[in-house]
């Protein structure tokens, strides 16, 4: 078998493997999926209680290199995302809700990497609702998983 065949082969492999690996954590006892689960649902219960910065310190990479994309624009940087975090859902009349994360499907992409998707709704004091789909990449850093990609999107 030629050198280029091989490397094909153990590419194919790979991406198999990667692909069929449970969402499960390295040894500590806890499934990554139920890791970054409790990640969400903590990043939830802090929006709920009006706590913005919560919300950012329960999940997001705080990093220059974060990044954001939602509503046809790309957002990078830990700061700028809680800066429009906050023009959007806090400052002036601008309502929180309550926020509800449902269908979550979570594959880990290698021991420290993994995918987040899932639907996202937002149910304000009026009864009126705000929804959409999300896709998070997510890293095991020293102080737990974190979301270092959001793309967000609204339902049409």
């Amino acid at each position: 078998m030629n050198t280029r065949l091989r490397f094909m082969n153990l590419c194919a492999l790979l991406v198999l493997g990667l692909s069929t690996v449970a969402c499960r954590g390295l040894g500590d006892g806890m499934d990554t999926g139920d890791e970054i689960g409790a990640v969400l649902q903590a990043q939830a219960d802090a929006w709920n209680s009006g706590d913005i910065d919560g919300f950012m310190a329960e999940g997001y990479w705080n990093s220059e290199e974060l990044t954001f994309l939602s509503g046809g624009s790309w957002t990078r940087g830990y700061d700028p995302v809680l800066e429009r975090y906050r023009g959007r859902y806090v400052e002036g009349d601008n309502e929180m809700g309550s926020l509800e994360f449902t269908d979550i499907e979570i594959i880990q992409m290698g021991g420290d990497v993994a995918l987040a998707r899932g639907h996202w709704e937002l149910t304000f004091s009026a009864g009126t609702t705000s929804a959409g789909l999300f896709t998070l990449v997510l890293r095991r850093l020293p102080e737990g998983w974190r979301v270092v990609h959001d793309h967000t999107s609204l339902d049409s």
